[in-house]
């Protein structure tokens, strides 16, 4: 007969091998849907926007005046001086030869929505070929390559023979600054993810100086990516959620962040039990009760503060709402089940994975025992550096707190500075690529906003009072009705002595703008165009890509406004749960808003007078917002669960300072990996994701070295037990 306690340990063990076998299927199917995300991608800014934003109803609209709707790729060639005839006929040989460009089983003449034409420049020192493809047939793929990147490779490769002519060729326009996008992207499935990874890997070495705890907890933020992946994956591909390149590379260091931090604070605790229970099982059961509260509230916080992007208008901002949560919820379970499961393994042994700092029981009382407790002098002297902060704390409070407080507001005195009123399409990339130079070029010598004008629907009677107002927008070099009689989709030119096309008693009308379609200019003119022309008539639908820009960010700056008191209505509710608590849990999201303040100010002064960057996205401030405050509220927590903890035996100041210094590595260690993963997204050579990435490292890192070491500790000390209120008469000061 087998005892209760060899039973007990075959269950355990059991378990053991239940849990990571899961883990292993689990990351088996999802380790492939990791590298097939791109594959279900959606980077076209039209369909994020919302059905009632006025660009999309003019969209809806003008599909009635064209048969499909088109991307217009444009080789644009540049000669030293004047071209001659014998490179103006090689820009004819190209054109001729572009339809018959090898694409799949076919040829690039099966997705032309339009003849292949060249166009001299009036200065005669370039020529433009336009390749106008049919904007569905373009989106479709072959492999795992979309059409539209097919082609522009085909014809940046075909364009050879021009440069042996003496001409610089560029293909640009929709098509080409769509296909460097994604080649942008394309960094994301290898790239981003192998640096994130090792700077994770370095950190992990240094703090736990371990050869297997660092592959431990590798191993279980890899699996919990392949499990969320696995979801998000099926979701974008049934169209249940939208997932772009910005949200897949947000999923991916999310995960690995949150799922190294929850892994760093269960070994911690796992460590701390470890000197007072022989048995690792039972010391595995101490930690887990005693992490999983302020592990939960952490993720539960992320995930409400996440999902609050659901009340955005923008598609892309809501679906990364449900992208994110799933990542942070895929990250606590791992965390909680794979991770003790692998460090279990050894059994009675498991302590071993330590080496060559195992933890040993100490031979004192129990640890519930206050009386046995560990003096908070011996405490101090072995948590080093924290300790000496946590003295700090205890000796000077309010000097430290109001010192912390008035360099943040310092600091927060930048945020006007912050520039977040969109960029053109053309600033959006931080490496030099070829769609990018054309456009200047183009500029250069053609008029730009000619190959996407503005598109402005208008009841019949009122075209005349519409064409005379839009032309008289600075900015604006011809309004026209469409004929119909143009060669190609509206927009190509031509046909102005025709009669205008009528649909429905309404006629379209192409306003042609000074700058191309892709700039942040074309989206204030378009602005403009739109005040001039509903004076006239009210009723009129201004449309084109710059009106989708535009809605863009005036839909992102709604959506802050709205956003923004959600994200601290749900995480305050969540921390006066956690900490039964209100008074602190207000104190605590004062300080996060502090320090989200500061982190704004510092990130303008860097992206205008450091980097210099030509601005941001209209929604980099939210996306801000809620990574750092719903993320920086991690640390308090953290923080103000052992507090608590504390204080309920040693009493409220001697609690912070023994919170402190007992958790002051481990957190610190927490941030310094979540600024890392976050700070890989600069890898991505793309604006939008490098100012994202230097927000939410910068500000993690002030939320753990700043806010959770200084400001919050030292408000709490000065404080009291009050700071528990209503619920304070329970706790000693």
């Amino acid at each position: 007969m087998l005892s209760n306690e060899t039973r007990r340990g075959l269950l355990r063990g059991l378990a053991i091998v239940i849990v990571i076998a899961a883990w292993l299927g689990i990351g088996a199917v999802g380790g492939m849907s990791i590298g097939r995300l791109s594959d279900v991608q959606q980077n076209d800014a039209a369909s994020f926007l919302p059905s009632g934003a006025e660009s999309t109803r003019a969209a809806e609209a003008a599909a009635a005046f064209s048969d499909s709707e088109t991307l217009p790729a444009l080789v644009v060639a540049e000669a030293d001086g004047a071209m001659s005839a014998d490179q103006l006929a090689a820009m004819q040989t190209y054109a001729d030869g572009v339809g018959a460009l090898p694409l799949g089983d076919g040829t690039v003449s099966d997705v032309l929505a339009a003849p292949v034409v060249v166009v001299p420049s009036q200065d005669g020192e370039a020529a433009l070929v336009t390749v106008v493809l049919d904007a569905a047939s373009a989106s479709e793929q072959i492999g795992e390559e979309r059409v539209v990147n097919l082609v522009v490779a085909e014809l940046r490769d075909a364009a050879t023979p021009l440069a042996d002519a003496g001409l610089t060729v560029h293909v640009t326009g929709p098509a080409g600054a769509v296909a460097d996008l994604v080649s942008a992207f394309g960094g994301i499935d290898s790239l981003l993810l192998l640096v994130a990874l090792g700077v994770v890997f370095v950190i992990l070495v240094l703090v736990y100086r371990s050869p297997s705890l660092p592959f431990t907890v590798l191993f279980t933020s890899l699996f919990a990516l392949a499990g969320a992946a696995l979801v998000v994956y099926q979701l974008a591909a049934n169209d249940v959620l939208v997932l772009n390149g910005q949200s897949q590379g947000i999923l991916f260091i999310l995960v690995v962040g949150a799922a190294t931090d929850y892994s760093l604070l269960i070994v911690a605790r796992y460590r701390e039990e470890l000197r007072w229970i022989a048995a690792p099982h039972r010391a595995m059961g101490r930690a887990i009760r005693a992490s999983i509260e302020p592990i939960a509230a952490s993720a539960g916080t992320v995930i409400a503060g996440l999902l609050c992007l659901l009340l955005s208008d923008l598609r892309s901002n809501s679906s990364l709402g449900p992208v994110a949560a799933i990542g942070i919820a895929a990250s606590f379970v791992a965390s909680l089940t794979l991770l003790p499961a692998l460090l279990l393994v050894g059994g009675r042994y498991a302590r071993w994975i330590f080496w060559p700092r195992m933890p040993h029981p100490a031979d004192t009382a129990d640890p519930d025992d206050v009386e046995g407790a560990e003096p908070l002098e011996h405490l101090e002297a072995r948590s080093g550096v924290w300790g000496r902060v946590a003295g700090l704390i205890g000796r000077h409070p309010r000097r430290v707190w109001v010192v912390t407080a008035g360099a943040l507001l310092l600091a927060s005195a930048f945020v006007p500075t912050f520039k977040a009123q969109g960029t053109g399409e053309s600033d959006v990339f931080l490496t030099a690529v070829d769609s990018v130079a054309g456009e200047k070029v183009l500029a250069q010598h053609f008029d730009a906003g000619v190959v996407q004008p503005a598109t402005v629907i208008v009841p019949e009677g009122e075209v005349d009072a519409v064409v005379a107002a839009a032309a008289s927008v600075p900015g604006v070099i011809s309004a026209t009705p469409y004929t119909g009689a143009q060669s190609g989709p509206p927009g190509a030119g031509g046909g102005e002595t025709a009669d205008p096309v009528v649909v429905d008693g309404r006629v379209l009308v192409q306003v042609v703008t000074q700058a191309a379609a892709e700039t942040q200019e074309a989206s204030d003119v378009v602005a403009e165009v739109r005040t001039a022309v509903h004076e006239v008539a009210p009723d009129a639908l201004v449309g084109g890509a710059a009106a989708q820009r535009l809605d863009t960010q005036q839909t992102s700056a709604r959506d802050l406004r709205v956003i923004v008191p959600s994200v601290l209505a749900v995480i305050l509710v969540v921390l006066i749960f956690l900490l039964r608590a209100v008074l602190a849990p207000v104190l605590i999201v004062v300080a996060n808003l502090l320090s989200f303040g500061a982190t704004l100010g510092v990130s303008a002064l860097v992206f205008n007078h450091v980097l210099g960057f030509p601005g941001a996205d209209a929604t980099v401030p939210l996306y801000g917002f809620v990574f750092l405050v719903a993320l920086g509220i991690d640390y308090s927590i953290f923080l103000m669960t052992r507090v608590r903890e504390e204080s309920l035996r040693h009493g409220t100041r001697e609690g912070v300072r023994r919170g402190l210094a007992v958790t002051g590595g481990v957190i610190t260690s927490a941030g310094l990996v979540l600024a890392s993963t976050f700070g890989a997204l600069a890898v991505i050579p793309l604006l939008f994701l490098a100012q994202i990435a230097f927000i939410v490292a910068f500000g993690v890192l002030l939320d753990t070295l700043v806010v959770r070491t200084l400001l919050v500790p030292g408000v709490v000390h000065d404080l009291g037990r009050v700071v528990w209120w209503p619920w304070h008469r329970r706790i000693a000061d």
